[in-house]
């Protein structure tokens, strides 16, 4: 077992106990696939975007073996969940459209975006509690997929470009973030018009965007290097830096099933855990150097890492 470093809000750097220790799994890809993106998948297998290669990777975690399913001509698959139903959900750039995978039937259904969308370069799906898909696109839009009709509705976002990370709440609230623009979103599911909520610091960079079990949106900023979160229910902002920790790049972020937050930092490789409870972070290295992890997914105690510059799939568990 790896003994990781733990460092509290004060900047010490202390051992890790048994309880708080982590234990990684390494499981490499074919060199010539990009992985972008990650998500559980029914049966104990991860969904992963081969971004590409216009295919949608399926890991066996159990072997270690990959099948692959082509998602259609000019596919460049982005973000990925896997719905209620068990399907996975894509976000395919380069068909401009929601793509979605039935693994009973192994068939592929595209859901292209209307004529008018324009390019939209599509980003992150999310799932709300009806089981409709809400995305975003870089290129300043935010949708949805209605899944009793097949509908597809794209609205512009407030302020332009950077409509990134989106993320939905226990109640079934839709969230995103605006990377160029440093705004958290919150989308009224029936209009598609978005309330902004602006960050207490400007120009952050908020990336990436998840919901913790009390819904409450916890945020990564990738021009500061802060952990930020929202609470809708106080309006209140609150921001964390890692200790002893310059200049970070914090690109992903993910809440776990204990409610703990887990981000990437580009600047030095590793990904960080923050127990909101201790405000503790500890720091768990990536597999190898120059990972750029650009998303962080997980399912019960296994956290899920796709490690684009080293072609792998990276997870951390804790130890017992």
């Amino acid at each position: 077992m790896n003994r990781i470093l733990l460092s509290t809000a004060a900047g010490v750097a202390l051992l890790a106990s048994p309880v708080l220790a982590y234990e990684t799994k390494t499981f490499p890809l074919p060199n010539q696939t990009y992985i972008h993106d990650v998500a559980p998948a029914p049966g104990g297998q991860v969904y992963w975007t081969a971004q590409s290669d216009g295919l949608l990777g399926i890991l066996d975690a159990k072997t270690g073996a990959n099948k692959f399913v082509k998602l259609g001509e000019g596919s460049a698959p982005h973000g990925i969940i896997t719905g209620k139903d068990g399907k996975a959900w894509i976000a395919d750039g380069g068909q401009n459209a929601i793509v979605s995978y039935d693994p009973k039937t192994t068939q592929v259904k595209v859901y292209p975006l209307p004529e008018d969308s324009g390019y939209t370069n599509l980003n992150t799906p999310t799932e709300d509690n009806e089981g409709n898909i809400w995305f975003t696109g870089q290129n300043g839009i935010h949708g949805k997929l209605d899944i009793k009709t097949s509908k597809v509705s794209v609205w512009k976002s407030p302020k332009g470009r950077g409509s990134y990370g989106i993320t939905t709440t226990p109640d079934g609230e839709v969230w995103f973030v605006s990377l160029a623009n440093s705004y958290l979103g919150h989308i009224d599911r029936k209009t598609g018009n978005v309330t902004v909520h602006e960050p207490p610091v400007p120009n952050t960079g908020v990336r990436r965007v998840w919901s913790d079990s009390k819904g409450d949106l916890w945020m990564s900023e990738w021009n500061t290097g802060f952990i930020a979160r929202y609470s809708p229910a106080n309006k209140k902002w609150d921001r964390w830096g890692i200790p002893g920790v310059e200049r970070a790049a914090l690109y992903a972020v993910y809440v776990d099933s204990k409610d703990v937050v887990w981000v990437s930092n580009w600047r030095d490789n590793k990904v960080y855990s923050f127990d909101p409870k201790s405000l503790k972070f500890t720091a768990v290295p990536a597999s190898k150097n120059g990972s750029q992890i650009r998303q962080i997914h997980g399912v019960g105690d296994t956290v899920l890492l796709p490690e684009s510059g080293n072609a792998a799939i990276m997870t951390v568990n804790s130890a017992s």
